[in-house]
């Protein structure tokens, strides 16, 4: 399910360490890694020779310290603002995953400091693996899944199942959050959760596919919960369905109706104390 990932290494953040501790996973190793390094517009053409020549200094040690089998990754030096660079690069090599930095900041904030991972979230329909730069990555055991009736929730369910197959030792967590404010719901775990109609269905692809897994249920705010029970659980990355959010009409801007109202998603990747990775299925 993952046969080509993009890497857009600005050289700052854990992308670098992120993209590590993916590759150790068996069902990943395989993959082919393509490493961007973008090198903004310049204002003269020596200062654009400098970056240039810079750039490829650093694509070179990037590709040097992540120690993957030359032929299972390669460098990809560009100009251009680099958000719109991210973008056409993953449609080129029709990316099945993009490894990002991100600063975690909130989405209005995001928007006014002309984010990059966020314009990428906001305008990609490819699954996305956010870094925050104040987390620690470490090495990927335990999976937690945000499971709800969405496809795109369904989409996660089957790639944490791709990924933790070959994990000696892997636990895949199902976790299901009511909505529901009324207060009359508490935590429930092991078998009581799993007989939650939102979770029956992953449990049985679980166990079909001979992982262990642990199911969790709770109520509340959907964000707040899924980042408490991450934080308590001790994840190792956090999986969260997340539809295609490009606007209708002007696909080339970012939906700010959508940024600026309430999104699980925009919550989860800021207020999350690991990785976030946010598949993607399009919105019929």
């Amino acid at each position: 399910m993952i046969e080509k990932i993009l890497l857009a290494d600005s050289g700052t953040g854990h992308s670098e360490e992120m993209l590590k501790a993916l590759m150790e996973i068996p069902s990943i190793q395989r993959a082919n890694v393509t490493v961007l390094h973008v090198v903004p517009p310049q204002v003269t053409s020596d200062a654009m020779t400098e970056k240039w020549e810079a750039g490829g200094r650093f694509l070179a040690n990037a590709i040097q310290s992540l120690k993957l089998d030359p032929s299972h990754v390669s460098g990809l030096l560009r100009q251009g603002e680099p958000k719109d660079v991210v973008l056409k690069v993953a449609e080129e090599i029709d990316a099945d995953l993009i490894i990002m930095g991100s600063r975690g900041l909130a989405r209005i904030v995001s928007i006014l400091e002309n984010s990059v991972s966020q314009y990428v979230f906001q305008l990609s329909s490819r699954p996305m693996l956010l870094v925050k730069d104040d987390i620690y990555v470490k090495r990927i055991n335990r999976i937690m899944v945000a499971m709800d009736k969405s496809d795109s929730a369904k989409q996660c369910l089957k790639l944490a199942l791709f990924m933790l197959r070959d994990i000696k030792g892997g636990q895949l967590i199902l976790v299901h959050v009511d909505p529901d404010q009324s207060g009359k719901h508490k935590e429930l775990t092991g078998a009581e959760a799993e007989r939650d109609p939102v979770l029956s269905a992953a449990v049985t692809e679980a166990k079909r596919s001979g992982v262990n897994y642990r199911c969790i249920t709770s109520a509340g705010r959907p964000g707040e919960e899924i980042c408490r029970i991450a934080e308590e659980m001790n994840v190792d990355l956090l999986m969260l369905g997340s539809p295609d959010r490009r606007p209708s009409i002007a696909k080339v801007l970012p939906d700010l109706d959508r940024l600026l109202g309430t999104s699980l998603s925009d919550y989860v990747r800021v207020h999350a104390n690991c990785p976030v990775l946010l598949a993607r299925t399009p919105a019929a």
